[in-house]
């Protein structure tokens, strides 16, 4: 069972609304993009949707960060690479359709990341496409933990397996989407989007993705 703490605003994670002056423009530069790298359905890979990076332009990305490190207090943010090179794939944009995946509960690498953040980019979308926080759901209706802590980087090596039952998470707090909202939140909370919409480019749900070491 992993500890549990019960995630909480200022503390776990952040809401920070209006979050680009002019998001619509934002909007507007990704839908005439054309370079995407298509997941599932599309292509037989793990991940779902559509996917392109870099997504904000260095004086938008340096603006999220000024707001992330005033709600943080972190002095400062960086990208961080693991010792084989890897990175996870900050400032991306996503684009995902109701068909295209489910609600995976996972965490994101200690190794790579303190906090990581979502912004919302469709003005049009139900609010339950946001995103989820979890815990786990222990045999005999038992409810478990939320967090990955050392020595252990993410939930996977956690639980010993990337293979868990489908009712093994239950949703705990839930964050609506909307338009040019920024969710920040500390990446070792296991969270998942609650869920996706659209079937066209233009309707789908569409986020900005973000992963700092602070």
């Amino acid at each position: 069972m992993l500890p549990y703490r019960k995630p909480t605003p200022g503390r776990d994670y952040w809401i920070l609304d209006d979050a680009l002056p002019d998001i619509d423009a934002v909007r507007a530069r990704v839908l005439a993009r054309d370079d995407w790298a298509e997941g599932y359905p599309h292509k037989p890979e793990s991940w779902p949707g559509l996917r392109t990076m870099p997504g904000l332009e260095p004086d938008e990305l340096a603006h999220i960060e000024k707001l992330v490190r005033r709600a943080t207090g972190a002095h400062r943010l960086w990208v961080e690479t693991a010792p084989g090179g890897a990175t996870l794939n900050h400032n991306c944009i996503q684009v995902v359709g109701k068909d295209e995946c489910e609600p995976r509960p996972h965490t994101d690498s200690r190794a790579l990341c303190r906090y990581a953040a979502v912004l919302y980019l469709n003005p049009d979308v139900p609010k339950d496409t946001g995103t989820s926080f979890y815990r786990q759901s222990m045999p005999g209706g038992r409810l478990g933990g939320n967090l990955v802590t050392a020595p252990h980087t993410n939930l996977v090596e956690a639980l010993g397996t990337r293979f868990v039952p489908a009712d093994a998470f239950t949703e705990d707090v839930r964050v609506p989407n909307r338009y040019n909202r920024l969710l920040l939140y500390t990446s070792n909370l296991i969270h998942t989007a609650t869920g996706y919409w659209g079937s066209t480019l233009e309707e789908k749900r569409m986020t900005a993705v973000f992963f700092w070491m602070a």
